[in-house]
């Protein structure tokens, strides 16, 4: 049996990372601050939100149907927020945190005036997190969470749900879906009908989508997988731009140009922005001619 402990595991995350910028992918999944032995993790408002809604709606996933709306939905978004509140998840003054989580109780009220697929039967992957070999040969695993799997009676099959909590559309190119595909084909033994994305800021209803071949989902995906491996194997992240949006700010961090803030559950250390000051301008700095 291969070992999976020292197979490179991969993730949509990790290879969007990749993808995006490998200097970003080095910093945020295999730099360790060598003060704790920890990985970092850069804290915004929009990922505060993102966590705190998921959070409230995988805890109804382990609930029979008949169970999961007995408890007030936004009673339980709270306990997730307080989580995030305050500079935990990247707020540096009340009125923001006020707006972000206003939106985050509309997409909680959204989902609870149109539970929908959520009062019906559930496929719940037993794996914590769920995973299968993309390669034994190659040594990688590929891993992943879904949101929702709504179970299909009458075709004993499932439905792939993902709940969006950004105001814009997914990629096209995404990758999310064909991984998500290959996860639960593999992780479970129903087939994979239906796939849908529900934007909670702006939709009552699913939006389909079609879903991605198997085959050639695996193909592209293994082939970055293997990219990443040598990548890790040469200790090669090179960011092309000398420096990107994606991995400046985590630059930052390493530089102590971020605020710790904590450790989080997974044992990253967790750090927001430093807040640019307002620039103070001293008498001396001009003369009346």
């Amino acid at each position: 049996m291969s070992d999976t402990y020292s197979a490179v595991w991969v993730s949509h995350t990790s290879i969007s990372d990749f993808l995006k910028c490998p200097r970003s992918y080095y910093l945020k999944n295999v730099y360790k601050d060598p003060r704790t032995g920890h990985k970092i993790k850069l804290m915004s408002p929009s990922l505060a939100l993102g966590q705190a809604v998921h959070e409230a709606l995988e805890s109804l996933s382990v609930l029979p149907a008949k169970d999961r709306f007995r408890r007030p939905l936004a009673e339980i978004f709270a306990e997730s927020w307080q989580k995030v509140s305050g500079k935990n998840g990247g707020f540096i003054d009340s009125d923001s945190e006020y707006r972000y989580k206003s939106r985050g109780l509309d997409m909680i009220a959204r989902v609870n005036q149109n539970r929908g697929p959520l009062v019906n039967p559930a496929v719940k992957i037993k794996q914590d997190l769920p995973h299968f070999w993309l390669s034994e040969d190659d040594g990688l695993i590929l891993c992943g969470k879904i949101d929702w799997l709504e179970y299909l009676p009458e075709t004993d099959s499932v439905h792939i749900i993902d709940f969006k909590t950004s105001k814009y559309d997914e990629d096209p190119d995404s990758l999310q879906l064909p991984i998500y595909h290959l996860l639960v084909h593999h992780c479970q033994h129903r087939q994979v009908s239906k796939a849908s994305y529900w934007y909670l800021d702006r939709s009552d209803v699913l939006e389909p989508k079609v879903l991605p071949d198997l085959e050639l989902s695996r193909h592209s995906i293994l082939k970055i997988a293997k990219r990443i491996k040598l990548a890790r194997q040469l200790k090669h992240f090179v960011c092309e731009k000398g420096g990107c949006p994606h991995c400046l700010p985590f630059e930052d961090i390493v530089k102590g140009k971020a605020e710790f803030v904590g450790t989080d559950p997974m044992n990253y250390d967790v750090y927001i922005k430093i807040p640019v000051s307002e620039k103070v301008v001293s008498e001396e700095s001009s003369v009346i001619l």
